[in-house]
Parts: structure tokens; sequence; C-alpha cells
């Protein structure tokens, strides 16, 4: 019976069979998320409430936030992942209970995609109020890169 003599990669590196520079390139090579799973992990985390995690798994470090005119945040463009957080501890911070929230499932098209959002909320100021916001994602490299809100 004839026996095949056994290589390890280095050997066919040192036969010049294949590059090292295009073997290393193959297995590093991460692929990235598609825009569809991007959305749908994000609509799986938001709606159970868990808003900075989907921030820090699907956000990229330089995101942008965009908020209507019309909003009451202070600042309606918000530039970096940190930024973005600290809004959310802010608006968190203006509401007193949490009664609902609701999350559609995304619309995707290229690599944008948008959810409905809808929250029944009491701010601290005693007041009830139902929101509803349209937000739309744009995702590069398997990263949200910006977030644009209307309401």
């Amino acid at each position: 019976m004839f026996e095949l003599p056994s290589f390890s990669l280095t050997s066919f590196v040192a036969l010049n069979i294949i590059s090292p520079l295009k073997f290393k390139a193959m297995s590093t090579k991460q692929s990235n998320a598609t825009t569809q799973q991007v959305a749908d992990r994000l609509v799986e985390l938001c709606s159970t409430g868990k808003f900075e995690q989907a921030q820090e798994e699907l956000f990229a470090e330089d995101v942008v936030s965009i908020e209507p005119e019309s909003s009451q945040m202070p600042e309606k463009k918000v530039e970096g992942l940190n930024a973005i957080k600290e809004k959310g501890k802010q608006f968190q911070s203006m509401v007193k209970e949490n009664h609902g929230l609701t999350v559609s499932e995304p619309l995707v098209m290229g690599n944008y995609f948008s959810v409905a959002l809808g929250m029944d909320v009491t701010m601290k100021d005693g007041k009830r109020s139902q929101m509803d916001e349209l937000i739309v994602y744009h995702v590069k490299d398997g990263k949200v890169v910006s977030e644009q809100f209307f309401y």
C-alpha cells in the first residue's frame, strides 16, 4: 500500500505551492454582518429594552445620531458611540416610568433599514406620553454608522 507523505502548511509555503501572504489574508478575513443581520439583531435587542447593548454590539465607534429640530433633546446631532450612549442616559433620566415598548420588524433596502419604535412612558414631570418614531439606520462594513429619528 502506498502512503502519502504528510505535509504541513509550512511545507506547502516552502515548496512555493501557496503564497504565505495569500493564505494569511484568506485566513484572517472576517466577514461583516449584512444589513439584514444588523437590523434583525437590533430589533431583537431593542424589543426587550436592551438599547445600550444594541449600541455596543452594532454601532461603529464614529456613529452619528440625528434628532429632528423639534426634539426635546438638547443636542440635535451627536457624534461618536460614547456620546450616543450618553444621549440615551439623558433621555432615560427624564423618564419616571416605562409602561410599554413596541418595535416593528425592520424594512431593509440596500445599506439602510428603518424601524418604527413606540414607547409609552411617564416623564419625571408627571406627564404620560405615547412616543412614536421612525428611525432610519445606515450600515457600512457590518456596523451602524448613522441613525436618524423622525417624529
